[in-house]
């Protein structure tokens, strides 16, 4: 027999080697288009049923069908673009005031016409924070639900480092005060870390029992050791010392400040961390599977408790954040929600730090705007809150929004499992 027949065509298999990779290239593709397609049908879909409330809520739009059909359809149209157009303003500005302050305003005009876009950005920053730190969890297969009580727990240790250390020069005193919340964080994470890889506890349950631990012990802190001398016997701390603040980079009344690009960085360092790392890929691992991860002699129990801690570590920064560079002191009531709706912007983001940054930017903008809608059109500010809940619903049900637009399921999926629910 002739050898050459033995041996394979090299252009044969070249060409069938490149037609693989191009039809893995267009499959991974595909997957990435679904992964941005879903979220954003499932946002825009959350926008019309909003409106419809907006409709059904509104006394112009009966007043206006008890006159006509005619009239009731102008009326609802009306009410509609005039709340989402106070939406869109109050989160990103006027745009003919923007380009009238660029051409014939002063530095104060420019910065009072961007305001609305880059308060925007400060209200997201603590949700990136909190959002990476439950997107974290949720790689390892822990669902942490105890954001808001170690964002509470990190502010706290934050706001300590931030007025009780004096004389220190603001390179060393804002990072240390910033990293004393992640430390505070960080160990009200382990306890529950600890607990679910030693005695299997559940970490929900536990996470958020040390929710109402952390509420109670800083309301404790504030109107003991922690309460500010001249405060009236108000539960607050003494002010953060200038030295410890993250800087902003306007005067008031605008608050952009640092902590934005230091939450960017955090984003990319998780991203490293997971996708880039042994440590990454053995946390993703446990997640994943955690069986598989045990017989391949991985260490459970570690990638449990330090998937927790470093999760706890980042809502501690969140709080940070809040104090550092917001409020410059620490009082009741700090967190409006963040630790809460962080959970809904990890499902939002795919658990994915990019994900979760536009998340983060999405409900920053909306809350940012839920403020001038109410203020300009009378409609409460509860109504974005519904809207969220309908956009998180919408994306933790993807079929409904592929039966929807009729988008076809990717034959491969990116599922995230947490073990809490087993």
């Amino acid at each position: 027999m002739d050898e050459n027949a033995k041996k394979p065509d090299a252009g044969k298999v070249f060409l069938e080697e490149s037609a693989a990779a191009d039809a893995r290239k267009r499959g991974r593709q595909k997957q990435i288009n679904q992964s941005i397609l879903i979220p954003a049908l499932a946002v825009f879909s959350g926008l019309v049923i909003g409106a419809f409330i907006i409709i059904f809520t509104s006394e112009e739009v009966y007043a206006g069908f008890s006159q006509s059909i005619g009239a009731g359809l102008a009326a609802s149209w009306k009410t509609v673009a005039t709340a989402y157009g106070a939406l869109f303003e109050g989160s990103f500005g006027s745009p003919v005031r923007m380009v009238n302050a660029v051409l014939y305003g002063d530095a104060l005009e420019i910065r009072r016409a961007f305001n609305p876009f880059l308060e925007s950005l400060v209200v997201s920053t603590t949700y990136i924070f909190a959002g990476l730190a439950v997107a974290l969890g949720f790689r390892v297969g822990l669902f942490n639900i105890g954001v808001e009580g170690q964002l509470f727990i990190g502010a706290a240790a934050a706001t300590f480092v931030g007025y009780s250390l004096k004389g220190l020069p603001p390179f060393i005193h804002m990072p240390l005060a910033f990293l004393a919340g992640g430390v505070g964080g960080a160990a009200w994470g382990f306890i529950p870390g600890w607990l679910k890889a030693k005695t299997g506890g559940h970490e929900v349950i536990n996470t958020i029992m040390m929710n109402w631990i952390a509420f109670r012990f800083t309301d404790w802190l504030l109107s003991g050791p922690m309460q500010r001398a001249d405060s009236g016997g108000m539960p607050i701390s003494p002010w953060i010392l200038d030295s410890a603040r993250i800087p902003q980079f306007f005067p008031a009344p605008i608050r952009f400040h640092l902590g934005f690009f230091i939450a960017l960085l955090m984003a990319y360092l998780v991203y490293w961390l997971l996708f880039k790392s042994t440590w990454g890929f053995n946390m993703r691992t446990v997640g994943a599977n955690p069986n598989a991860a045990r017989y391949s002699g991985m260490n459970i129990f570690r990638a449990t408790v330090i998937g927790m801690s470093l999760s706890g570590a980042l809502a501690g920064m969140a709080g940070s954040n809040q104090v550092l560079a917001i409020s410059r002191n620490m009082a009741m009531g700090l967190s409006s929600g963040y630790g809460y709706d962080s959970i809904a912007l990890a499902l939002l983001g795919k658990s994915h730090p990019l994900g979760v940054v536009l998340a983060a930017l999405l409900f920053g903008t909306l809350r940012n705007g839920a403020t001038n809608m109410m203020v300009v059109t009378g409609i409460p500010i509860d109504i974005i809150s519904i809207i969220q809940a309908i956009i998180l619903i919408l994306i933790a049900a993807p079929a409904i929004i592929r039966t929807v637009y009729r988008v076809k399921p990717p034959r491969e999926t990116d599922v995230v499992f947490t073990q809490g629910w087993k």
